[in-house]
């Protein structure tokens, strides 16, 4: 599956040169070629895709920022660093990387600085409402599990999902508008069209790349640096089953056509090692509307197993981690309007009863472990406490006006299950990329999704995390690059 290196002693024509050649116009990519550029690096960003952008355009646009942000502040908000990080620790999972969590959360104001001088627009504005994204034009609202538990008891919630400037789930948009304008107008040349193949070695030394362009294979030359930004792999079939079994169960692949892993490849044809490769995002989302946080959500054995309240994030994965089983979402009579209409998540409507009992006989559930979990629920409901999952009280609402009906959340019924990887090169926060031994290997750098980066589990996965990483380390992968030692030019005359 590894692309194989190309000895530099066997270039006999370098078509072009320069400092820096980034693989990938996605944030990763331009952040990167940004922070190269202001640094006096001449940048080629090639970019495999008919336009830059990447998933990040395709995206919805939350980054995740706290510690008091601008926006933050405006909507009365108080947050702290070092809230932010015993959150996001947690939100990492238990392979997170500590450093990078710990100078992601120490640098957050920093960076939203930095994208508001590249152009990038946030209102200050909050939405309270539980949305995959502000349907508004507002930036700020809590984009995943910091008012659930188990994390509200280990971290003081703060809303932290920052959006871009735009009416609805499209804010990727505006931030890749303002990031490749930014990069434009510092001189780094975005080629489309131009697909990488495997890196140029001298030794251990990444010295260029291979790419095909105008259906032509080349070698370019890169004096200081190639950093490897072309997205994870999740529309690679064959990845995805040797690496992340877990996410061939979904049925909706979250990424752009290029997310097929060839920086990764490229980076382990180089000599770098690969980390948390069976790690990715799993969604069914479940919400909105929001009141379907007020139901009960079951198993085969109609026992519910997860508090209802948390991101769709989490719920996903609980369901995907196992083999088989069938979910349920179940809803009284308060709740029909729903029914009127297709919820977001595309689930199916499974049965109907005017009974639980009922209900459980057209699900082919236990009536009597059915009838005896929301017996239990909604006496504890009644008195605010879910003492078994702890679901946030403000949801808590006893389902005792029948009839009831069934949403089908089991995989395979016409549930969306969106999945995307997280898994990569393994490198340092400064983006340099490490081989088995921990060395780095000279020249290459990775970041986004190329890298091993912040989100490490998708239980605990918040909506932002994956473009605040991969702008953020993007930049530092950006900066160690063109401040590495400048190579003697190789264009032969």
């Amino acid at each position: 599956m590894n692309e194989k290196p190309v000895d530099q002693s066997t270039v006999r024509t370098w078509h072009t040169e320069a400092d820096v050649i980034i693989v990938g116009g996605g944030g990763a990519g331009i952040s990167a070629a940004i922070e190269a550029a202001e640094r006096g690096a001449d940048v080629i960003v090639l970019e495999a895709g008919d336009e830059a952008g990447g998933s990040t355009a395709m995206a919805g646009g939350l980054i995740y920022m706290g510690g008091g942000t601008p926006v933050q502040k405006a909507c009365g908000f108080e947050d702290d660093t070092e809230e932010m990080y015993k959150f996001l620790l947690l939100a990492a999972g238990p392979y997170a990387d500590r450093a990078k969590v710990r100078l992601y959360c120490d640098r957050s104001l920093e960076h939203y600085d930095w994208l508001v001088r590249q152009g990038v627009e946030f209102k200050s504005e909050y939405y309270p409402g539980k949305h995959t994204n502000t349907p508004n034009e507002a930036a700020l609202m809590i984009t995943g599990n910091e008012e659930a538990w188990p994390y509200v008891d280990h971290a003081k919630p703060a809303p932290r999902g920052h959006k871009p400037r735009i009416k609805g789930d499209h804010g990727g948009i505006p931030l890749m508008h303002s990031l490749l304008n930014s990069a434009r107008l510092k001189g780094v040349d975005v080629i489309c069209n131009a697909r990488a193949l495997a890196p140029v070695t001298n030794g251990s030394t990444v010295v260029g790349v291979t790419a095909r362009i105008d259906m032509r294979e080349m070698c370019i030359s890169a004096r200081r640096g190639v950093i490897l930004a072309a997205g994870g792999f999740i529309m690679n079939e064959d990845m995805v089953a040797t690496y992340a079994p877990t996410l061939s169960r979904g049925n909706w692949p979250n990424g752009n056509p290029n997310d097929t892993g060839g920086g990764i490849r490229i980076g382990m044809a180089a000599g770098g090692s690969i980390v948390c490769m069976h790690e990715g995002f799993i969604c069914t989302p479940f919400y909105p509307p929001q009141q379907f946080l007020e139901s009960i959500i079951v198993n085969e054995h109609g026992a519910r197993f997860i508090n209802e309240d948390v991101y769709h994030g989490r719920l996903g994965s609980a369901i995907l981690e196992r083999q088989d089983g069938r979910y349920y979402l179940v809803i009284d009579s308060r709740h029909f309007d729903v029914l009127d209409r297709a919820p977001m998540g595309g689930y199916p409507v499974a049965g109907t009863g005017d009974s639980i009992e009922e209900l459980a006989k057209e699900l082919h559930l236990p009536p009597e472990a059915l009838a005896q979990t929301l017996q239990t629920y909604n006496g504890h409901a009644s008195a605010g406490v879910d003492p078994e999952h702890h679901k946030n009280p403000k949801y808590l609402f006893p389902l005792d006006s029948p009839p009831y009906a069934a949403f089908d959340l089991t995989p395979g019924n016409g549930a969306i299950f969106a999945t995307m990887t997280f898994g990569g090169l393994d490198t340092k926060p400064t983006g340099e990329v490490l081989n088995t031994e921990k060395a780095i290997i000279p020249g290459l750098y990775a970041a986004g999704r190329n890298s091993a980066g912040l989100p490490r589990s998708a239980a605990g996965y918040a909506s932002g995390m994956s473009i605040g990483d991969a702008t953020f380390f993007g930049r530092l992968a950006g900066q160690s690059a063109a401040s590495r030692n400048r190579g003697s030019s190789r264009i032969k005359t």
